[in-house]
């Protein structure tokens, strides 16, 4: 890793001049230290966000770069906190004075007070985010690296510059960070600090749900969730926001009869569904399409493990689950539940691909089938490779079926060509419950084939409908 040192494109851009020049105008040293850092000897990401600490004035600073672009770029202010940030180009950059801090037991918020770059790089949340590169003429592009950070990017870890119990206890939104860190850079966080995770779980209860949810998407986005949510789970985390997932972990057996682990069913499906979309919320939808199945978990001697509408409690769950963490209560929750809920549609009707089934599938799911299938093929877990074969040669099978039904029949969001008011009309009647009956029964009959997705053909069935409940055409 140490041969990364001489890795100096990304300090090759202008900004880093002009901040150099901009610390000489002022008399003051300044440092770019954080994730930057980090990234850059990773050489990962776009390096567009960064922090740059400076052993006096941010504000101060932040004024003079802007002074000194060509753009002349607005500087934004953060009083409250003592930063300034500016756009150049697309970069994004902060700056803040150097600082060091303290904390009462119950808030994360400490309490701040001017310090040297030392007490800076000593209150950052790990080694490998404490590193700092001088952009100070006399050195520039040296690496200040007081924990040995260099070394734990080398050697994958994840480790606290100081005592990792104080560390967590002092602001407990770093567990969190240190177990999303270790799942988007596939690290391994080091013993004591894990211990402390673990032993310190309680204090998240003082961090806001909006800040943990953040840090789950990240986990979520990540390319191997389940790294993640298992560090989640075994330090004890997870059972303070999402219970409902701790709640599928565990086998019982009765009379010889077992059930999968729901837990690790899970997490399973969200590392297959990782590798076929971006999408954050179908990785939600993944992560708890199971959850129904903790409160209607059954044991009977006839068929064993049931599970019975699990799916439907399931998506009355996710409602509960995203008000509680106060997510979003629109579009894309109501896309989790209907992911939750669909869940096991696909798979009920491989055994009998009838046009009927498929046809009311597609309606049902309408323009997020493809997202249900994606779904149902993540759901593949079995470790069978002849069962697994199967269940995907049955999964084409009703994904060409689609295709085929699609084409022909035009289902998908279909609006039956008969309206409330062409009945209104063709009847001389007033609203009432035998439109609401007639549009069913079109919808039904198309649906199962009986009728063509068609307005001579709706029509006429409609008159059929009509005649069945005394009505007369007008």
């Amino acid at each position: 890793m140490q041969d990364s040192l001489t890795y100096i494109d990304a300090l090759k851009h202008p900004i880093f001049n002009y901040i150099t020049k901009a610390s000489e105008n002022i008399n003051t040293r300044s440092y770019v230290i954080g994730g930057f850092v980090r990234d850059y000897f990773l050489k990962r990401g776009s390096l567009t966000d960064i922090d740059v600490v400076s052993v006096g004035s941010g504000i101060a600073l932040a004024k003079e770069v802007a002074s000194l672009l060509p753009s002349k770029p607005k500087v934004q202010i953060f009083k409250t906190y003592g930063t300034a940030m500016l756009r150049f180009e697309n970069l994004e950059i902060e700056f803040v004075g150097a600082r060091k801090e303290s904390y009462t037991e119950n808030s994360r918020n400490p309490i701040v007070e001017i310090g040297t770059l030392e007490e800076d790089q000593n209150r950052r949340d790990f080694t490998i985010n404490a590193m700092a590169l001088s952009l100070n003429n006399d050195d520039f592009g040296v690496l200040i690296d007081p924990f040995n950070g260099i070394d734990d990017l080398e050697d994958k870890v994840i480790k606290t510059p100081l005592n990792p119990d104080i560390t967590y206890s002092d602001d407990p939104l770093r567990m969190l960070r240190a177990i999303r860190f270790a799942t988007q850079l596939e690290f391994t966080i080091e013993k004591d600090s894990l211990l402390a995770i673990s032993k310190n779980a309680s204090r998240i209860e003082i961090i806001t749900k909006e800040r943990i949810v953040t840090e789950l998407h990240k986990i979520l986005g990540s390319n191997k969730p389940s790294i993640g949510f298992l560090l989640l789970e075994k330090t004890g985390l997870l059972a303070y926001f999402l219970p409902e997932l701790t709640a599928l972990k565990g086998v019982d057996e009765i009379d010889g009869e077992r059930h999968k682990d729901n837990f690790y069913h899970s997490l399973q499906v969200v590392d297959n569904i990782a590798k076929n979309t971006d999408n954050l919320w179908l990785r939600w939808a993944a992560l708890l399409h199971d959850i129904g199945k903790a409160p209607t978990k059954k044991f009977s001697k006839k068929v064993g493990w049931t599970f019975h509408a699990h799916e439907f409690v399931g998506s009355k769950m996710v409602y509960k689950l995203f008000k509680r963490l106060k997510m979003p209560l629109n579009d894309k929750m109501k896309f989790v539940q209907k992911m939750v809920f669909m869940s096991s549609r696909p798979i009920d009707i491989v055994g009998e691909v009838t046009d009927s089934a498929v046809r009311r599938l597609v309606f049902d799911a309408g323009d997020y089938i493809k997202d249900l299938m994606t779904l149902c093929d993540a759901d593949i877990t079995t470790q069978n490779s002849k069962r697994y074969k199967q269940y995907q040669k049955n999964f084409q099978i009703v994904r060409q079926k689609i295709i085929e039904v699609e084409e022909r029949d035009r289902i998908r969001n279909f609006q039956p060509p008969i309206t409330g008011e062409l009945i209104i009309k063709t009847f001389k009647i007033k609203p009432s419950r035998e439109i609401g009956i007639i549009k069913e029964a079109i919808k039904e009959a198309i649906l199962e084939g009986e009728i063509p997705n068609e307005y001579e053909a709706c029509y006429n069935y409609m008159l059929l409908k009509g005649k069945e409940l005394g009505l007369q055409k007008n």
